[in-house]
């Protein structure tokens, strides 16, 4: 069904061939000049030096984070014992200057170190994204309140038996977890999949400490996972798969918001991505399933299916192809269905309210959200994100167009669909932009990895500048 079936991909001998380190792939050893030699060996030291930037700060962050209130979810601070992680005696304070200073350092640094992937090992990679995911996993929560919600939505259903898709976290405020929750989310039904919420009544007996530990640990397996399905589908895409585990597993983003705050949406991108694999790898009713899996874990996984669907034109390979994804994204549907009106009934109807009610709330990484917030114009953010809604909505459907014209790949089209959402989105977190990374590491268009480099540094500095003081500026 894909625009490039495995067999045509995946050389003879079912090897895959590394550029020699210090060498692009168009040159060997033996045919290099000693100025290409000399070239390529200062970008690998250059590289190199980026990934122990990369480390340096990434321990930084994770040592100090227990005493640095910029760090921290509002309603840890001061962080409590049981919760401040293994670095947690060390009594580091970065203070607002440090941890800008540090955040900056580590983006500069994954950015130098994308740019140099070509020239780095690929165990040098994913050595360097296992550590990082290592200490950052023994830090506390980092940044945002949302790995509390799971518990207490969790502690809601298994716990109480109450409907977390029709009642918010304050209809168990007297339990312990609920102090821990934003305050912005106190009275807001759950926004997660009946997938991810089924599986989150597991770990309700929990305490605190541990589930934090728990959602945390959950959140860096998965990243590995996604780490290892980008390395595949890069293989059968015939593109550097060092590069695009760079990009996706060192992303400052996705390691210290993504991970470090034990977003759910590390399992949504794994199931997301794994889809997307088996579409590649011809096993497209698994993928359509996948697909449905990573849509009960999180709605926004559905943005790409449409394009799986679209990809391959009008001949009788796709219209074969087709027609197993969506037999596996139909019966993926029906269980789905199924498992949500036996655990939830009718109530996970109300989530996507929901989602528009938590969507409206907007905040200051997002256009509508700057608008309201920073200037005060509220009438005219709101009229912002309707503008910005429509403008999606034409661009999603016109690169849906071009896919199935055979235009554009599929997964081009997906990442800059995906890219699209992202900016008209009226609610945009730091981590959100993991949802693009796969897709753009993926992407035949070279355009869409610098583009995802950008949007991340766009959304950091913009991260940044709420870290400093009211009035300061």
């Amino acid at each position: 069904m894909s625009a490039t079936s495995p067999a045509s991909v995946i050389p003879p001998s079912g090897g895959y061939d590394l550029p020699a380190v210090g060498l692009d792939a168009a040159t060997s050893p033996a045919t290099a000049s000693p100025l290409e030699i000399g070239i390529a060996r200062r970008q690998s030291r250059l590289g190199l030096a980026a990934i122990g930037g990369l480390l340096a700060c990434g321990g930084a962050i994770a040592v100090a984070a227990a005493h640095t209130e910029s760090l921290l979810p509002e309603s840890i601070r001061p962080v409590q014992a049981s919760l401040a992680g293994a670095f947690g005696a060390a009594g580091i304070n970065l203070h607002v200057g440090g941890t800008i200073g540090v955040l900056v350092l580590m983006f500069l640094s994954y950015a130098t170190v994308v740019a140099m992937a070509g020239q780095l090992s690929a165990r040098v990679v994913v050595m360097a994204i296992a550590a990082l995911y290592a200490v950052v996993l023994l830090a506390p929560p980092l940044s945002s309140t949302d790995i509390f919600s799971y518990q207490a939505y969790a502690r809601m259903g298994a716990v109480y038996h109450i409907n977390p898709y029709t009642h918010g976290p304050y209809g168990i405020n007297l339990d312990p977890v609920f102090p821990y929750v934003g305050a912005k989310w106190y009275s807001i039904a759950s926004v997660y999949g009946p997938v991810f919420t089924v599986f989150s009544y597991l770990l309700a007996p929990l305490t605190i400490a541990t589930s934090v530990f728990a959602y945390k640990s959950i959140a860096v397996v998965a990243a590995l996972g996604l780490v290892a399905v980008t390395w595949h589908c890069a293989r059968l895409r015939r593109i550097d798969p060092v590069k695009a585990v760079a990009l996706v597993g060192l992303n400052p983003l996705l390691v210290i918001y993504g991970v470090g705050g034990g977003h759910s949406d590390m399992l949504m991108l794994l199931a997301m991505m794994g889809g997307v694999y088996a579409i590649l790898a011809s096993r497209e009713v698994m993928g359509g399933g996948l697909s449905m899996v990573a849509v009960g874990i999180k709605l926004t996984a559905g943005l790409v299916l449409p394009f799986a669907l679209a990809a391959g034109g009008r001949g009788g390979q796709a219209r074969r192809g087709r027609r197993r994804v969506a037999l596996g994204a139909g019966v993926g549907l029906v269980a789905l269905a199924a498992l949500s009106f036996r655990a939830f009934g009718s109530g996970s109807f109300d989530m996507l309210g929901t989602v528009i009610k938590s969507q409206s709330k907007g905040d200051l990484l997002s256009i509508p959200g700057v608008i309201s917030t920073r200037l005060g114009l509220h009438t005219v953010g709101h009229v912002a994100g309707f503008v910005l809604a429509g403008a999606f909505a034409i661009c999603f459907f016109w690169l849906l167009r071009r896919v199935w014209r055979g235009e554009m790949d599929w997964i081009d089209g997906a990442a800059w669909a995906m890219l699209a959402m992202l900016v008209a989105s009226s609610s945009l977190l730091p981590w959100y932009v993991a949802w693009l990374l796969p897709l753009a590491a993926l992407g035949r268009d070279r355009r869409l990895a610098t583009t995802a480099i950008l949007f991340s540094g766009v959304i950091q500095g913009i991260t940044l500048l709420g870290y400093i003081p009211h009035g300061f500026l």
